[in-house]
């Protein structure tokens, strides 16, 4: 994988998950704003899921094999959509918990992807 993309991911999940814990702190639900945060965050992601599967189409291989890389890749595309669909939900501040939480999953999940990848080859 490209070790910059799957830092940006992070980064940006972990940006996500500070605002939307802020809105919850603040007894807020997920806004528009939100949404928009979501989306920049899931647009990432899916970026690196095509790249991921175009290395896997090219030949090159996963050190923790292709099968658990792609579930990871799936996973972390479904992470932060799952909890925005949830948020809207629960229109209380605990959607707000619900996509701050999905988006610490999806960083959780990137240290994992770069992990299965063999920490960073290919950089």
């Amino acid at each position: 994988m490209i070790t910059a993309l799957t830092l940006a991911v992070s980064v940006a999940a972990l940006a996500l998950a500070a605002w939307c814990g802020f809105a919850a702190h603040r007894d807020q639900p997920t806004k528009d704003w939100h949404f928009i945060g979501m989306a920049v965050v899931t647009v990432l992601v899916l970026v690196q899921l095509v790249v991921g599967i175009v290395r896997l189409a090219g030949g090159e291989e996963p050190d923790g094999g292709t099968g658990i890389f792609v579930a990871y890749l799936i996973g972390a595309a479904a992470a932060v959509p799952a909890a925005g669909v949830l948020s809207l939900t629960e229109r209380t501040r605990w959607g707000s918990v619900t996509v701050a939480a999905g988006a610490v999953v999806l960083a959780v999940l990137e240290v994992r992807l770069h992990d299965i990848w063999g920490g960073g080859t290919g950089a």
